[in-house]
């Protein structure tokens, strides 16, 4: 995939590995936009990154994409990569009362369902450019889950599965489909969620080195980029599915006792 001279979208790109993919790509020669929720994010973001362009968005309403859509193709028509990156984490222990109430469904729509939805609004663009890419950022925690986010890795789950299908159903046409699966990153998604004891052992790669990787693997089509842990996760998923789901297990062990 060429890596440079695009026009480029990355929903959930004012921080964490969005904004450090919008800063690596914009040095590139690309033309960067970023969505987020927050605006006050998004004019830091514009701050940090003079000449990347911003929409505010919420990828859990269809309407907002719709309009989104509209907003960026009509200012940006030579646009050929969308990548989907917005998402959230949360600690969740079903065995408490009451867990997180009607919100408990929120990472599946923001991190599966609005990637989804994200696809199926850019698609018909996208097929009409001579080269275009999807890129779907799951997670290393779409193959073994981390058992004290539960709803987080059932959506990364399922957007990988997505993404498999699209994959396939894409294969005659000018999309190419990525999936690029992060290990436990540091990026605000794990550092103001996660205390040491939720994930120990586990070392943390920096959200900078984990984004020129994945640069790379774009720049050599390697459909599913799995930088560091995630390839171990991915193999040992296959080798020895229970014994690393043991080892992910441990930080859930004293909280939910059975």
């Amino acid at each position: 995939m060429k890596l440079s001279g695009n026009t480029i979208l990355i929903a959930g790109g004012t921080s964490g590995i969005g904004f450090e993919l919008a800063a690596q790509l914009l040095q590139l020669d690309n033309v960067v936009i970023v969505t987020g929720r927050d605006q006050h994010k998004i004019e830091e973001a514009q701050r940090e990154l003079p000449g990347v362009h911003a929409f505010q968005s919420d990828v859990t309403d269809p309407n907002a994409i719709s309009v989104l859509c509209d907003a960026v193709l009509t200012k940006f028509p030579g646009l050929n990569m969308l990548f989907n990156n917005a998402g959230i984490m949360r600690k969740i222990n079903l065995l408490e009362n009451g867990t997180r109430g009607p919100d408990i469904s929120r990472e599946i729509e923001i991190n599966l369902i609005g990637a989804i939805r994200m696809v199926k609004q850019f698609l018909p663009h996208l097929l009409r450019q001579p080269a275009a890419a999807i890129v779907n950022v799951s997670s290393g925690l779409a193959f073994v889950p981390l058992p004290i986010a539960p709803i987080y890795c059932a959506a990364k789950a399922g957007l990988h599965s997505f993404t498999l299908s699209l994959r396939v159903q894409l294969r005659n046409t000018p999309v190419k489909v990525f999936e690029l699966a992060p290990p436990m990153t540091q990026t605000p998604l794990f550092t103001k969620h996660m205390h040491a004891g939720d994930v120990k052992g586990v070392r943390m790669m920096g959200v900078g080195e984990m984004v020129r990787r994945t640069i790379r693997g774009l720049k050599n089509d390697q459909l599913e980029i799995r930088p560091g842990m995630s390839n171990v996760l991915k193999l040992m998923s296959r080798l020895a599915p229970n014994f690393i789901l043991k080892r992910l297990s441990t930080s859930v062990d004293t909280r939910c006792p059975g």
